[in-house]
């Protein structure tokens, strides 16, 4: 770590994003791609995969077509995709430190938002098994918001979400799973904490302030944020 991050001025809100960060909904994404791509005689595998992560709908969409040569439109892609994810995201799981992180955070009064490349659609079905704690959120933002612009790799999601908490973007730390994520945090002047799938490259985080294998890992207090008390 660098002199520089040591003396990093201290934390005032968190944003988070959410799939595969707070909530395990990327093996819902592998296995309904995979089984689209299956139709046409092709295999959504890592090797794709990889380059997906943190993508918006429609970039995924559009990515994943052009990467397996699928004899289809981005509109129809989505189209057969949604009643598949519908049935599925209802029963997402939370990623390991997500939700104590999550609780210990508002708790102590720090402002907390998503901000997220789904939709407010998705959002609400993926949230569905864990609405208590993400009712705790002061404000969610979604790629579909009306205040967004661009999704994810451009910084707009955070800003909106920066802009909601009152707190100015360099005061922010954002939590992300994927390099898009990271690109987008620090596009918008804020720090970022990397928290990716254990099969990503770490040469691809090289733009995070910290690379973390879990949520529960997070030096709370390194960042100027209470620490977490034993129980």
């Amino acid at each position: 770590m660098s002199a520089e991050q040591n003396q990093r001025r201290p934390i005032k809100a968190v944003i988070f994003d959410m799939d595969g960060l707070l909530l395990d909904t990327e093996g819902v994404y592998t296995e309904v791609t995979n089984l689209i791509a299956n139709r046409y005689g092709k295999t959504f595998d890592w090797s794709v995969k990889q380059h997906t992560i943190g993508r918006g709908a429609r970039d995924f969409a559009g990515y994943v077509i052009q990467a397996l040569e699928l004899p289809i439109s981005i509109e129809e892609f989505l189209e057969v995709r949604e009643p598949m994810l519908d049935e599925r995201f209802p029963r997402a799981a939370a990623m390991p430190g997500a939700e104590a992180l999550v609780r210990h955070l508002a708790a102590n009064n720090i402002p907390i938002a998503v901000g997220t490349s789904s939709s407010v659609h998705y959002f609400h079905a993926k949230t569905t098994l864990h609405r208590a704690w993400f009712e705790l959120f002061e404000t969610v933002v979604t790629a579909d918001d009306p205040e967004v612009g661009a999704a994810k790799p451009a910084p707009d999601i955070f800003l909106v979400a920066a802009r909601r908490l009152g707190v100015a973007p360099e005061d922010c730390l954002v939590f992300e799973d994927s390099p898009f994520g990271v690109t987008a945090a620090k596009a918008a002047g804020m720090s970022a904490v990397a928290v990716p799938d254990s099969h990503m490259p770490v040469e691809q985080y090289a733009h995070a302030d910290l690379l973390l294998a879990s949520l529960a890992e997070f030096p709370l207090q390194a960042w100027g944020l209470p620490p977490m008390t034993e129980s």
